[in-house]
């Protein structure tokens, strides 16, 4: 997995997010392979601590649930990291001594935040790393600070595992990151 550019191409073909932030600091990669994105959730779970949200975006099959798989194997947590589609968030308690994995899949949930308050997301976050798959529109107000992959089909074709993964992180948090170093 290379960096393809330590700045986000403005090509039609990454994807923008309406009413997202300014990024503080942007990555797109290039991703081959299911064992290359869930290599790069294990790179990502280093740079990752307590308080984090991360935003997974990407049509289904994109990748987000094996990036989250990764994330969870970096991060030391306990259980298999699967889609929590039908039960919408799972916790994943670590086993290392580090924060826990809240993984929780928001395609199911309509409305905004005032939909996922029962989650207790906002309880959760300060001690964990929350992952939220589908969660553009309705978690942005959990914090100022967020990391947003943005997971898109190099070829749009379903048969073909390349992927073009735009990360951007927004908010003081991310300030300085190098993301594309991942």
């Amino acid at each position: 997995m290379e960096a393809a550019h330590p700045s986000v191409p403005s090509t039609p073909s990454v994807p923008s997010v309406p009413g997202d932030a300014t990024p503080v600091s942007e990555a797109a990669l290039s991703v081959d392979s299911p064992e290359r994105m869930q290599e790069l959730g294990r790179r990502l779970a280093k740079i990752l601590r307590p308080g984090d949200l991360v935003m997974l975006t990407g049509e289904l099959g994109a990748g987000k649930t094996t990036l989250t798989r990764g994330l969870g194997e970096g991060l030391g947590v306990r259980g298999a990291v699967t889609s929590p589609t039908f039960v919408i968030a799972r916790v994943h308690p670590s086993l290392v001594g580090g924060p826990a994995l809240v993984h929780v899949d928001a395609y199911r949930l309509g409305g905004g935040l005032d939909e996922m308050e029962d989650l207790d997301l906002d309880v959760s976050l300060p001690e964990s790393v929350v992952v939220v798959e589908w969660g553009d529109g309705k978690v942005e107000e959990l914090t100022d600070d967020r990391l947003h992959l943005l997971i898109h089909r190099v070829t749009g074709d379903t048969d073909d595992d390349r992927r073009t993964v735009v990360l951007r992180g927004v908010g003081e948090r991310w300030t300085g990151e190098d993301l594309g170093a991942l």
